[in-house]
């Protein structure tokens, strides 16, 4: 930070062709559930895309055109917030979820569910949801009310989650104008798996186990985990509330399945350890995202 203002990279700014490639995926993936599924069943949404759906419905507009001309005016407000990076990627995924809305409303598909609200609905969440978290992930947005969140954010001191909450609502309750009270339910539902979907993405794919340890006998723990389980420990440096004594505590991350066997490693070498578990959303690095060296490059690296 210099002066207030953020200062980024020019790394930080480059704009990747593999990015591109994502939300170009993303955005196809989102478009076609919201043709597939929210058009074609009178289902609901929330931001931008249900406004669009509210035209659409009482003025007969393509969505592919008034996603493009009400982004307009909130991209071009909402320039001076943006980095480089993040206005181009704004534009970008706007006109690929124009184009997409475009094409899959000329595609001669229909996808057949007999009618039935609930399964349209979960497949609108599930597919609309894999389509954003992918488009999100990558540094994608379609602009939007995200653009809005970001000015109140920075002007009103409002949070971005709240202010997205609170406009999703209100286009949702506006949507009535053209759906009735039974098709809003299963809107409701489409919107919950949507979110969980986009959440379960942004958190990472690859979930492990954090575990932090206190223990008198410390350094047998270190050596038992490193030999047995080819894992690295960390030292930290704790205090004990009460006695105030410096009391080393180990952090150490595993996969769930080797949960176990650290339990164990611990109970067998100090009964009395105190252990604390917590879930990792994504672990990147050595024996995660990329293989673990051999045993016996491990030894020579971890002294």
């Amino acid at each position: 930070m210099e002066g207030g203002i953020k200062v980024t990279t020019k790394k930080e700014e480059q704009v990747r062709v593999l990015d591109l490639f994502m939300i170009t995926i993303g955005c196809a993936t989102y478009a076609f559930a919201l043709v597939m599924f929210n058009i074609a069943n009178q289902l609901a949404d929330g931001g931008i895309s249900g406004v669009t759906l509210i035209l659409r419905a009482l003025f007969h507009i393509d969505p592919a055109y008034s996603t493009i001309i009400i982004n307009i005016p909130l991209i071009w407000i909402g320039y001076r917030f943006l980095g480089r990076r993040a206005i181009i990627y704004t534009l970008y995924g706007t006109v690929m979820l124009s184009a997409f809305l475009w094409i899959w409303q000329r595609v001669p598909m229909a996808i057949d569910l007999h009618h039935d609200l609930f399964l349209s609905a979960m497949a609108a969440g599930i597919t609309g949801g894999a389509g954003s978290g992918l488009l999100y992930r990558f540094g994608g947005t379609t602009g939007g009310t995200d653009i809005i969140a970001r000015i109140f954010e920075r002007f009103r001191g409002v949070p971005m989650g709240q202010t997205l909450l609170w406009l999703d609502i209100v286009v949702l309750f506006a949507s009535l104008i053209y759906i009735d009270i039974r098709h809003m339910a299963y809107t409701l539902l489409c919107a919950y798996v949507f979110s969980r979907l986009v959440n379960f993405i942004l958190s990472g794919t690859y979930a492990a186990k954090g575990v932090l340890i206190v223990s008198t006998e410390t350094q047998a723990i270190v050596d038992e985990v490193m030999t047995e389980m080819q894992r690295g420990v960390s030292i930290l440096h704790g205090e004990g509330g009460y006695s105030h004594q410096d009391r080393p505590v180990l952090y150490i991350v595993v996969s769930p399945s080797e949960l176990h066997d650290l339990q164990m490693i611990v109970s067998e070498l100090d009964q009395s350890a105190f252990m604390t578990i917590f879930d990792v959303n994504e672990a990147i690095g050595e024996g995660f995202t990329y293989e673990r060296p051999s045993r016996n490059s491990f030894f020579k690296h971890a002294r």
